[in-house]
């Protein structure tokens, strides 16, 4: 689990590039990016609130696995 040292700085990541908050947390290829990206392009504070849906609400170990994992994800 992440910290919340970590979750901030995905937090203020997302707000100032919203698909690269999204990548961070779950990495690039991913629907949710893929959909932050969308939203981006379609409008900046769409992008915004997805991002920052996706960082809070939408839980990563659910679709974790070893070949997707983030950078700075603790081997287990």
């Amino acid at each position: 689990m992440p910290s919340r040292c970590e979750i901030f700085c995905e937090i203020l990541i997302a707000v100032l590039i919203p698909p690269l908050g999204v990548c961070l947390r779950h990495g690039c290829c991913t629907i949710e990016f893929c959909i932050c990206l969308l939203l981006t392009l379609l409008g900046y504070v769409p992008g915004i609130i997805y991002a920052l849906y996706a960082i809070v609400f939408v839980d990563r170990d659910e679709y974790f696995d070893e070949y997707r994992r983030p950078l700075y994800a603790s081997p287990a």
